[in-house]
């Protein structure tokens, strides 16, 4: 141990050192607010669906196309940042990502140019590169952190920061849209209602303040705050996080599980990105809702899927760690397949036509998006976060994440290239159908990694 002195608080299996878990809370405080602004400048987008439909004429297709581009850059950008975060670190990685993300929003924002679906395709594409820069970066520093027996719960921690920076935005869009007029420091700042322009402009001002902060107070380690053996990484308790390329390309590669969680973890990319981004104009198209009105329905309903998403997370999080001792496989295994038996029950309702512009309607199709945010969340933060932080451990957690949360986003993009064709050519009750094949797909890959950790473990191998 350390010459600090011991406190009854403990990390894992050891006495915590005196003063580590604030400081832990202060470090993982500040990365979590970074993560959760970038979710501010990606969840967005969706809020300016309807005005982008208005003024040019986009279909629900042309913007399933452009989530679509965005999933792409942002998966293969994970693969490439992922590796880069074990080389350079997490706390750079986070904070390349951050300014990018504040250049690429504000030329979406103030850019007269970006009016067809190619140019928002291409500036979608570099948003959705430097938002992957995210990601690995959190998740390599907090592999740093915490110890296995913990992880599990951090993801639902983790969860939670990514539903505040959702929470904000679905709150805070609608204020922008409805117009303002305020002073800043004597400047006037106005925008008209309607304005979805301005919600690429502002969101990135908060991305901007946190990222200035993060720079100053965040540590990579524990070592580098003056807690040299607070935590014991079960792969490398070696000091330092930072590996060559070549060393992290190699391990992670060949590591017997990561190929699978990266298949469960496509389908979880499938379902979430689908259900969280087209939800905008399902309100609009199927429910008949008016946006511009700022409904309650829609309301509620846009902070309950949060809500549920934190439920779900912390749950999952706490049974993998409690009582599955940091397997996360079995947890989310049963959560897919609960996933499947809920979408697939929407999927029936919907295709009755009771979903639709009626109050029972409205309130059918606004439930299943809370239960269905309630269950692909909860498979979200233990094979997203957890996960790639038990298979790389502090030193190679970032191409962890990189290679499993890449599959989520190549996931979303097959759905959004399938769904938006789908609902083109026969309606929104083709929505859910392609969401349960998915869900279905993560519960058969969750399966087959129990079976393979058992023979790992009978093998004497670290699973």
């Amino acid at each position: 141990m350390s010459n600090h002195q011991t406190s009854d608080a403990r990390v894992g299996s050891a006495p915590s050192p005196a003063g580590f878990k604030p400081r832990r809370g202060i470090n993982w405080g500040m990365i979590g607010l970074m993560y959760a602004s970038y979710y501010m400048c990606r969840y967005n987008f969706r809020f300016g669906t309807p005005g982008m439909v208005e003024e040019f004429g986009f279909s629900a297709g042309d913007i399933s196309d452009i989530f679509a581009i965005w999933s792409l850059a942002y998966g293969t950008g994970q693969l490439v940042n992922g590796l880069f975060s074990d080389r350079i670190g997490g706390k750079w990685t986070m904070l390349i990502g951050a300014v990018g993300t504040i250049i690429i929003n504000f030329i979406f924002g103030f850019s007269p140019l970006v009016t067809t679906v190619s140019t928002f395709g291409l500036v979608a594409l570099m948003n959705g590169w430097f938002q992957s820069f995210g990601a690995p970066g959190m998740i390599k520093m907090n592999a740093a952190w915490f110890n296995r027996t913990e992880r599990g719960t951090f993801s639902g921690i983790f969860g939670i920061m990514i539903q505040l920076g959702q929470f904000g935005i679905n709150n805070w869009a609608p204020l922008i849209l409805a117009g303002f007029n305020m002073s800043i420091f004597g400047f006037v700042i106005f925008s008209e209602p309607g304005n979805w322009r301005m919600l690429f402009i502002l969101p990135p001002m908060v991305t901007a303040a946190i990222a200035i902060l993060l720079a100053f107070t965040i540590k990579e380690e524990p070592a580098q705050a003056n807690f040299p053996e607070a935590v014991e990484d079960e792969l490398d308790n070696t000091v330092g996080t930072r590996v060559s390329i070549k060393e992290s390309f190699v391990t992670i590669f060949r590591h017997p599980l990561v190929w699978f969680y990266a298949v469960a973890y496509a389908s979880t990319g499938a379902v979430r990105h689908s259900s969280d981004q087209l939800s905008i104009l399902y309100f609009q198209e199927q429910l008949g809702l008016d946006m511009a009105t700022r409904p309650a329905a829609v309301f509620w309903t846009l902070n309950l899927m949060p809500l549920a998403a934190i439920i779900g997370s912390i749950a999952a999080g706490w049974i993998s760690d409690k009582v599955f001792q940091g397997a996360r496989s079995p947890v989310a295994m049963v959560l897919y397949f609960t996933e499947a038996c809920v979408i697939g029950i929407a999927a029936v309702v919907v295709y009755t036509g009771i979903v639709g512009p009626t109050p029972m309607g409205i309130f059918l199709g606004c439930m299943f998006l809370v239960l269905t945010s309630l269950t692909v969340n909860s498979t979200h933060s233990i094979v997203g976060a957890a996960a790639p932080m038990d298979i790389g451990g502090k030193k190679m957690a970032g191409f962890a994440a990189g290679v499993i949360d890449s599959f989520q986003y190549y996931g979303a993009a097959i759905s959004f290239m399938i769904t938006g064709r789908l609902i083109d050519a026969y309606g929104w009750g083709t929505w859910y159908p392609v969401m349960v094949a998915f869900a279905l797909m993560g519960g058969v890959s969750m399966l087959l990694v129990t079976i393979k950790q058992k023979r790992m473990k009978a093998a004497g191998k670290v699973a």
